[in-house]
């Protein structure tokens, strides 16, 4: 029986096999994606994955991915600086950044406190959000981690550290999602829902 295994294309495919959420299959079909592409489109794949990797760190300022110092948020002086939004990864902030409805700034932990996976509150950047905190500017901290036991451990330690320095700390509201049928949601999110109820 002939070995049909190119060793190049399966190193290629193992790549893909390692990102999230992609398995044998897709993979497989983004290596054969890969290797149709022209080699100039191929190479600059490859450049920008290395470019992203090379130019990409952390904003000095609140953590979140930049090109230069300060990241684009940091950089404004359209944003209130009195309001610092607190989440989990730069995705987070993205996404948050999506609605247009919020005018403050970010601080990104990258990541949760999760003791089952070895992950303390010295792993994740929180000296950078306490030493924010220092110059009496800040009024409102909105915790905006995961509806997660890691993520609900994270905003409960964090608002135990703030909480004594008089800065208001805040939650997202988490419940019902628009267009959902409350028969269908869990005991959690109900009681949440409840919970962050407002007026009408």
């Amino acid at each position: 029986m002939a070995n049909y295994n190119v060793a190049p294309l399966s190193k290629l495919i193992e790549q893909f096999e390692r990102l999230p959420g992609i398995g044998s299959k897709t993979a497989q079909r983004l290596a054969y994606f890969v290797l149709n592409m022209p080699k100039e489109q191929a190479t600059e794949f490859s450049n920008a994955i290395i470019d992203a990797h090379e130019k990409i760190r952390y904003c000095n300022v609140c953590c979140n991915f930049s090109d230069q110092e300060l990241c684009p948020v940091c950089r404004s002086h359209n944003r209130d600086t009195s309001v610092i939004c607190v989440v989990e990864t730069p995705r987070d902030a993205i996404a948050l950044e999506n609605t247009h409805e919020y005018a403050g700034v970010y601080h990104v932990l990258h990541g949760a406190i999760s003791p089952l996976n070895g992950v303390g509150p010295d792993q994740l950047c929180i000296k950078q959000l306490l030493s924010r905190l220092s110059d009496d500017t800040v009024k409102e901290v909105i915790m905006a981690t995961n509806p997660t036991v890691e993520g609900e451990a994270t905003a409960m330690y964090l608002s135990r550290l703030l909480k004594p320095m008089g800065i208001k700390v805040t939650r997202l509201a988490y419940g019902i999602p628009v267009g959902g049928d409350l028969e269908y949601a869990d005991e959690v999110t109900l009681a949440r829902a409840l919970e962050g109820r407002n007026e009408l």
